[in-house]
């Protein structure tokens, strides 16, 4: 039992935890670790789903984590990632498809997370539906990652240029209300 307890409140550490600042310079770094915490939230939302009562402090978590960071990972990728990426990508890396179907599977996402914080914020107005909402949300989410670490990032990191990173991390700074990590003595940049 103590395992499962400690394993829970690490993925919450983890979930609560945004990435470091400096790594806005490498804003594709910045977006594979939030990545690493929506998984969080989605081995979260199983964890839920498999007990009888709701957790109400997880519930908390979670419903912080969607209002505070969810949104802005989804802007970082529609207004500056996948624009550019559009720009820079060749015809022949099909890049067209993969960003119209993840562009989609936002704006269904979105209507999700809204139920999501509905049914987190008041769970007593919930029925029994709620876990088959948390168990589509999770398993949409995983499949969402799954394509944007195996295409998108990849396809990105080969064919992005470094000026085109520093914009994307800068509108990223921007966006969270933090000042962009100008180079630091001895790095690449």
């Amino acid at each position: 039992m103590e395992h499962m307890e400690e394993k829970r409140r690490l993925m919450v550490e983890a979930l609560e935890e945004r990435p470091p600042e400096a790594l806005l310079r490498e804003p594709l770094d910045y977006i594979f670790a939030d990545h690493f915490r929506q998984r969080m939230l989605c081995n979260l939302l199983d964890a839920m789903v498999s007990e009888d009562e709701r957790d109400l402090a997880l519930s908390r978590h979670i419903l912080a984590f969607l209002r505070r960071d969810f949104g802005l990972h989804v802007l970082d990728e529609e207004l500056d990632l996948f624009p550019v990426l559009l720009e820079r990508a060749l015809p022949e890396d099909r890049m067209e498809d993969v960003v119209s179907e993840l562009c989609a599977e936002h704006s269904s996402d979105k209507l999700d997370a809204d139920e999501l914080c509905r049914a987190l914020d008041a769970p007593e107005k919930q029925g029994r539906g709620w876990k088959g909402l948390f168990t589509r949300f999770a398993a949409n989410e995983r499949r969402h990652l799954i394509v944007e670490n195996a295409i998108v990032i990849p396809m990105a990191r080969i064919r992005l240029e470094p000026d085109d990173l520093t914009r994307i991390g800068r509108h990223m700074a921007e966006r969270r209300g933090i000042t962009f990590p100008e180079n630091v003595e001895g790095s690449a940049r």
